[in-house]
């Protein structure tokens, strides 16, 4: 029996330009406070991703073909016997090789050919991820490739753990604008960098960064930290 366990996290950093205001001419350039802030959400998948192949080899191209569409046909219906709705899974990559003769002197005979074709498999229950490798071997899957997790909402969690991590920063900046004597305004701007999650889905485990740059007046001394 297959066992697979899973955990997704996602994380997202903030850093706060904090403005300070003095009495200075217009053409001055502001001194500031900076400050950085992260937050993490955490989450079960709820998603599973299930790639598989058959491959078939055979003296000629047509038996190979043919044994392999075979092959496949048993683990397509090994899969809608298990209950997997068809939208959730479809084939991909068939291939047609031939098989050459090994360590042989001059030109190398071809001795036969290799067929092959995948399936890939989207589980939205993933508690079935074992149960269905476990039934494509069965059906005569001879290639369990990449297993992965992802959750369907994973835009809505980036977004938690970017609020996280503006509250972080604005309570560091907090402390910095106490410490400094000075008043924190509403934020001027806000500018991120980072690399976005693929679609709304992304694979576990996650670490998404964002650079959040939140610029912020403040009164009385200049300060830079």
């Amino acid at each position: 029996m297959t066992s697979i366990r899973a955990h997704f996290s996602l994380a997202a950093f903030a850093t706060f330009v904090l403005l300070v205001a003095p009495a200075l001419a217009e053409s001055d350039f502001p001194a500031a406070i900076s400050v950085s802030g992260q937050g993490t959400i955490s989450a079960p998948p709820d998603l599973a991703h299930i790639d598989a192949g058959v491959a078939s080899d055979a003296k000629t191209a047509r038996e190979a073909s043919q044994a392999n569409n075979a092959a496949m046909a048993k683990v397509l219906a090994a899969l809608k016997g298990a209950g997997i709705d068809d939208k959730d899974y479809q084939t991909s990559r068939l291939s047609l090789q031939p098989q050459y003769a090994p360590n042989h002197a001059g030109p190398t005979p071809i001795i036969g050919y290799r067929a092959s074709n995948r399936v890939t498999i989207k589980l939205r229950d993933v508690t079935k991820v074992a149960g269905v490798i476990d039934t494509l071997v069965a059906a005569g899957a001879n290639d369990v490739g990449n297993v992965y997790f992802s959750v369907s909402q994973a835009s809505k969690l980036l977004d938690d753990a970017r609020e996280k991590a503006v509250a972080d920063a604005r309570r560091k900046a907090e402390v910095y604008a106490r410490a400094a004597g000075v008043t924190l305004g509403a934020p001027l701007s806000i500018a991120e960098e980072g690399s976005a999650p693929r679609g709304d889905c992304v694979s576990n485990p996650v670490r998404s960064p964002r650079n959040i740059r939140l610029e912020m007046p403040a009164s009385a001394i200049p300060l830079v930290g």
